[in-house]
């Protein structure tokens, strides 16, 4: 497969500086190079740290500034950031009032950020969110849990935007686990996902198949299944956002749906609009009708073919923090 890059070894680290170059009035690098920060910390903020392989790209650095995030830490492609890295983010960062912890639930993620966090203690007040948001990885599919998909979006914006507020550690720590009651994301792939130092995709799928629930390092998926139309391929997801959502319909009428189409990173725009039509209307005719919407790719896995639906219930509180100001590379309202 052909990319734009010098070699495999330097491609993460060449993209980070070009990244920085592009947005210099909004991050820079933090000390070592070891992370991307925020340029302005507020005194007295908790800060809030996320981070994870590369190859996830708007997702953790085009995400860091005013509403949502302090600092992330990019390890190689789909590989987690070591430990050191999360230490002096949060050394860099912590200007008062700890840190908060944004991880995905994946093992390697889980186990550094783990090993961050008690390393730092002394140091810093540290508390964790584990994201788990895949609707396709219940606890019968999964034993360690949801893996945490597009929906960290949600997390980084909510928190991030409370943070900013002045919320305290603990409050932030009770927003992200009750989040997980909330938020429900899935995924369909039309094409395998191609790392730099392989020439071929993860996973094969033939030229009239596709693949339903898969995650975001190029992970198969439940199922494989002829390609299917675009109102087929919502309906397949919806259905099992819907079944795996905690909350009944009837709680929807006290409830602020949040509706978000990700593009995994081969998917244009024209298709990604299109799905986010007919998922708006499958919501609808469930009783659900999401008060907000956002299409775009934020959330990818390089140059997978294919999307992901979540659908976050939100209180009126959660709710207003996602409608809060935020001022990122990725993400500005």
């Amino acid at each position: 497969m052909k990319k734009i890059m010098n070699a495999p070894d330097s491609f993460v680290a060449e993209s980070l500086e070009g990244f920085v170059r592009a947005h210099e009035a909004t991050v820079m690098f933090g000390g070592g190079r070891k992370f991307i920060r925020r340029r302005d910390l507020v005194p007295g903020k908790v800060a809030i740290i996320s981070g994870g392989g590369a190859g996830h790209e708007p997702l953790h650095s085009g995400f860091i500034g005013r509403g949502m995030l302090d600092a992330a830490c990019t390890g190689h492609v789909f590989s987690s950031p070591t430990p050191d890295q999360i230490v002096a983010a949060m050394d860099e960062t912590d200007t008062g009032a700890g840190c908060l912890l944004v991880v995905k639930n994946y093992d390697g993620d889980v186990m550094n950020f783990e090993m961050a966090a008690e390393m730092a203690a002394a140091r810093h007040a540290v508390e964790t969110v584990i994201v788990e948001d895949d609707a396709a990885t219940g606890p019968s599919v999964r034993g360690r849990g949801r893996r945490g998909v597009a929906g960290t979006v949600v997390f980084e914006k909510l928190i991030g935007a409370a943070a900013e507020r002045g919320a305290d550690l603990a409050a932030l720590k009770a927003l992200g686990d009750d989040l997980n009651g909330r938020v429900r994301s899935m995924g369909v792939a039309l094409r395998g996902v191609t790392v730099p130092n392989n020439t071929r995709e993860t996973f094969s799928l033939g030229p009239d198949e596709m693949e339903i629930g898969v995650g975001i390092h190029g992970e198969p998926g439940l199922h494989r299944t002829p390609l299917a139309g675009a109102d087929e391929i919502v309906r397949l997801l919806g259905e099992r956002i819907l079944a795996e959502l905690p909350a009944t319909v009837e709680d929807v009428t006290r409830q602020w749906p949040l509706l978000l189409v990700n593009g995994f990173g081969g998917t244009p725009p024209i298709e990604l609009y299109l799905a986010q039509g007919i998922a708006h209307r499958f919501f609808e005719q469930h009783g659900i009708v999401p008060a907000r919407a956002l299409t775009g790719t934020f959330v990818t896995s390089l140059d997978m073919a294919g999307l992901s639906l979540t659908l976050a219930l939100l209180n009126t509180d959660q709710f207003e923090l996602w409608c809060a100001p935020v001022a990122t590379p990725c993400l500005s309202w």
